[in-house]
């Protein structure tokens, strides 16, 4: 059986992702009671008509069951059932301005939005911390994050660990959920060039511009160096995602290029290896 725990702050998509599983065929439970888990986990369990599940887990819950998660996971998991925990989360000022254009309500409602979202992230931190994927929706629409989980959560391939490489730009911001984050501004900038600038790291005329010069191949060599070394060890640990963040000022050339390149030389040793432009989005 396959469990999926869905958790996060509000606003940050966890409706969302449940309903993408529930397209996917998973019997999808929201709000459950944290005390409830191990019993619906076992039943599952016993149901051969229901191999997979995902449940969705939030503040709704007492402060002090949700102190109590670390303790329930583990009994779960001495009956068998191995869990994925999938943890969203968002911006502060994202999640303020999600807030105010949908007019919901809070769970933490009886205190100011702003300090609601602060505490509510302190009172999730005992299954953020236990969290196999975390995943950031500040700059994903409700589209993207479809298919982000569609993607991740694939039980069509082999299993493995599902590896993203993920570009972005510096400022707008560093992703919360990336594993690694490596910088490469220090790289000539295709924007400097006229041509170039509507274009992005996908285009042939900025791949044939960052090919050229030996610095963009040294820093590709030597992160594929570094990652085949170290990608190895975390596979190793059964650890199922990973996230690398590769940057550039705006997101739009450099990160962009590495990232494809990166996606297409750990294509072939990995199972599952997906790549996404956040900017580009």
């Amino acid at each position: 059986m396959k469990l999926l725990i869905i958790s996060g702050v509000s606003g940050s998509g966890k409706s969302i992702a449940l309903h993408a599983l529930e397209d996917r065929d998973y019997y999808c439970i929201d709000n459950l009671p944290i005390y409830l888990l191990p019993t619906f986990a076992k039943k599952m369990q016993q149901d051969a008509r229901q191999l997979r599940a995902a449940v969705g887990i939030d503040a709704r819950n007492l402060p002090q069951e949700l102190q109590q998660f670390p303790q329930i996971l583990e009994e779960i998991e001495k009956a068998g059932i191995h869990c994925h925990i999938i943890f969203l989360d968002a911006s502060d000022a994202t999640l303020l301005k999600r807030f105010s254009e949908t007019r919901r309500k809070h769970p933490l409602s009886h205190i100011p939005l702003a300090e609601a979202i602060r505490c509510e992230r302190a009172l999730l931190e005992t299954i953020a911390e236990k969290a196999d994927l975390r995943i950031d929706t500040t700059c994903t629409t409700v589209h993207q994050l479809r298919d982000l989980i569609s993607e991740r959560i694939d039980d069509s391939v082999r299993p493995g660990m599902s590896l993203l490489f993920q570009s972005f730009g510096y400022k707008h911001g560093v992703p919360l959920d990336a594993d690694f984050v490596f910088d490469v501004r220090c790289l000539p900038n295709p924007h400097w060039e006229p041509h170039l600038r509507p274009l992005s790291g996908r285009d042939s005329e900025v791949i044939a511009y960052l090919k050229r010069h030996k610095t963009v191949t040294q820093m590709q060599r030597d992160l594929i160096t570094f990652l085949q070394h170290w990608l190895q060890r975390f596979q190793n640990t059964n650890r199922s995602y990973l996230t690398v963040a590769i940057g550039c000022t705006g997101g739009q050339h450099r990160s962009v290029y590495l990232a494809e390149q990166l996606k297409a030389h750990f294509h072939s040793l990995h199972a599952r290896v997906l790549c996404r432009h956040r900017e580009l989005s």
